[in-house]
């Protein structure tokens, strides 16, 4: 019983965490992409396509917790998608560097962190959803 009251709390706890840092990432991103408030300029010398890598994980944020609020066995695939479009950000950013890419420092600590973290997410979210009971989608239900 205390495993399943854990369980349930982490639950609770990543669909939050998942929903601000989804938030605070699709503003950011949107706001960089769109120059929305000023912040394209503030971020300085960004790189766009880790920008868009970040608006899709933040899309796969929001999805994710839908996913784990609805107890749904595909709720860990946008996560899982999050960290792939990720990934593939790093090494493309790594490429730029090794270009000469002009970028901000911070850069590269940022999505080192984002990608560590939502490859975490993504772990937390198997974990959850391999021990939940599973809801049956409205159309295959037995009377």
């Amino acid at each position: 019983m205390k495993n399943t009251r854990n369980k349930k709390w982490v639950r609770w706890a990543l669909i939050a965490v998942l929903v601000l840092f989804g938030g605070l990432t699709l503003f950011l991103s949107t706001s960089i992409l769109f120059d929305l408030f000023g912040i394209r300029e503030k971020e300085g010398e960004y790189v766009p396509f880790v920008v868009l890598a970040n608006f899709i994980a933040s899309i796969g944020y929001f999805a994710a917790a839908m996913g784990l609020l609805a107890h749904r066995l595909w709720a860990r695939y946008p996560l899982w998608m999050a960290s792939v479009a990720l990934l593939m950000a790093s090494v493309g950013f790594a490429v730029h560097l090794l270009q000469g890419g002009i970028h901000e420092s911070h850069t590269i600590v940022a999505l080192a962190f984002r990608t560590v973290l939502t490859i975490g997410f993504y772990a937390t979210a198997v974990w959850l959803i391999r021990a939940q009971p599973q809801k049956l989608h409205p159309t295959t239900e037995q009377p």
